[in-house]
């Protein structure tokens, strides 16, 4: 161990297991943190983790091993000396957030206090007013035989928030250049999306579709995690300066070739079209960062319109506690990614702390920059997602209990979803859910065509 070059072959983790040593997670943590201001050399993430390596290997005794504080250390020193100063930075934040979580104790930088109350109020009410204000009473929904009841109730619902959002954008019809669709993973943006086209086109206004999702950088330039996953959460794993490129040249009225990104195979190769934006129309924008400021900085301010949307669910467990939104859009995603990404439960669920982390980082803060919010939840698609996802969380969550440390959180998550799904009946007649229900998204069958 003492050579330089060398590295050990074990580290000493905080809570004192001695676990084999990975230089390929220095690498990624490295790369990740490059990422979030801009960069994408994982050469010189290479680079920089031999560097710390290498001071490990001039200060170590032979026969002892690093902890984990240690290399960090050594992380921030070689990032620093090889004059990567806003790189040290995020890998300084991204550490300290760590910490902060393992403390049990709330996040500086992170919010999820931006909702608007009125909204809650109103989707509480709603499930007041509609007996729904519990699983149970769900679950008593469906056994009574009132589940289409049910349905038209919450499609109405969310029609009425889309028509009070929509009114917002007709107002302000004669300045408005791009209307973004924003909102965290499986909120049910491209159906909102659609269902805005429509309404603006019956007012008149024709609107043109920028797929921002084409602009994803091919997957293996994300930073990897684990070994079999990748990091494409954050709004830095889209080509932002292409994008702003190309609104910019829509803007002045001249035509763009979109590139295509097959989600199957992780490549953007090929064009997906020509977008050109005619005098009077309008874009529309659909993506996860559509409130992070740089994903569209070459618009001015004043001709943009953020609408943002989100699984505002007011429904509470057999624990008194409302049920997660993030966990019901998890089961969307669950669900869409077995149908048309080709992903496994298990690697859905086990990718989500990456989509979490992303979103508490660079969504939820930035709802302040939206000009109108959409509740997307449907209470009539937990039974439905019982029916999908529930045969498989049993056998995951003893294999994430057995994966150890690393793996405790997933646990977490599957034995959440099993213990609100044993409240729940399982609905697995879908022929009840219309066509042009949000839900169709995820569990297919819709009316609408996605791209």
């Amino acid at each position: 161990m003492s050579d330089v070059g060398a590295w050990p072959q074990s580290i000493i983790k905080r809570d004192g297991r001695v676990v084999p040593f990975r230089r390929e997670k220095i690498v990624s943590a490295v790369y990740r943190a490059a990422v979030a201001c801009g960069g994408r050399d994982q050469h010189e993430a290479e680079r920089v983790t031999d560097d710390v390596l290498t001071l490990l290997a001039r200060g170590r005794q032979r026969d002892s091993w690093p902890t984990v504080e240690e290399v960090q250390d050594l992380v921030e020193k070689a990032l620093i000396e090889r004059g990567h100063a806003r790189t040290a930075k995020a890998y300084i934040v991204y550490r300290y957030e760590h910490a902060l979580k393992r403390a049990g104790r709330e996040s500086l930088t992170y919010s999820s206090e931006n909702v608007p109350y009125r909204k809650l109020w109103e989707a509480l009410t709603w499930a007041i007013d509609h007996d729904c204000v519990t699983l149970r009473q769900l679950s008593g929904i469906v056994a009574e035989g009132r589940y289409r009841e049910l349905i038209a109730a919450s499609d109405a619902f969310y029609e009425n928030e889309l028509e009070a959002a929509a009114a917002r954008i007709i107002a302000r019809r004669d300045e408005l250049r791009a209307v973004i669709i924003a909102g965290p993973s499986s909120s049910g943006k491209s159906t909102t999306t659609l269902k805005v086209r429509e309404r603006l086109a019956a007012a008149g206004i024709a609107t043109v579709p920028l797929t921002v999702d084409n602009y994803f950088f091919d997957l293996t330039d994300h930073p990897r995690v684990g070994e079999d996953d990748y990091d494409f959460e954050t709004p830095q794993a889209l080509d932002l300066a292409l994008i702003n490129e190309h609104l910019a040249e829509l803007a002045a009225g001249r035509s763009v070739q979109v590139p295509r990104y097959d989600f199957k195979t992780g490549l953007r190769s090929g064009i997906a079209g020509t977008v050109v934006l005619p005098p009077g129309a309008v874009l529309l924008l659909d993506s996860l960062h559509g409130l992070f400021p740089g994903m569209t900085e070459s618009l001015p301010e004043e001709c943009k319109f953020r609408l943002y949307v989100e699984t505002l669910s007011q429904v509470r467990g057999p624990d008194g506690r409302y049920i997660r939104w993030a966990d019901v859009r998890m089961l969307r995603r669950i669900v869409r990614d077995m149908q048309f990404r080709g992903y496994s439960p298990r690697a859905t669920i086990r990718h989500w702390p990456l989509v979490r982390r992303s979103e508490m980082r660079y969504i939820v803060p930035e709802l302040r920059r939206a000009h109108a919010l959409v509740n997307t939840f449907l209470p009539y698609e937990l039974p439905v997602m019982k029916g999908r996802v529930e045969p498989a969380l049993g056998p995951l969550q003893d294999e994430f209990r057995a994966g150890g440390e690393e793996l405790q959180e997933a646990s977490e998550r599957a034995g959440r979803l099993r213990a609100m799904f044993a409240e729940l009946p399982a609905v697995t007649d879908e022929s009840v859910i219309p066509g042009r229900s949000l839900l169709r998204e995820f569990i297919g069958g819709s009316e609408y065509h996605y791209h």
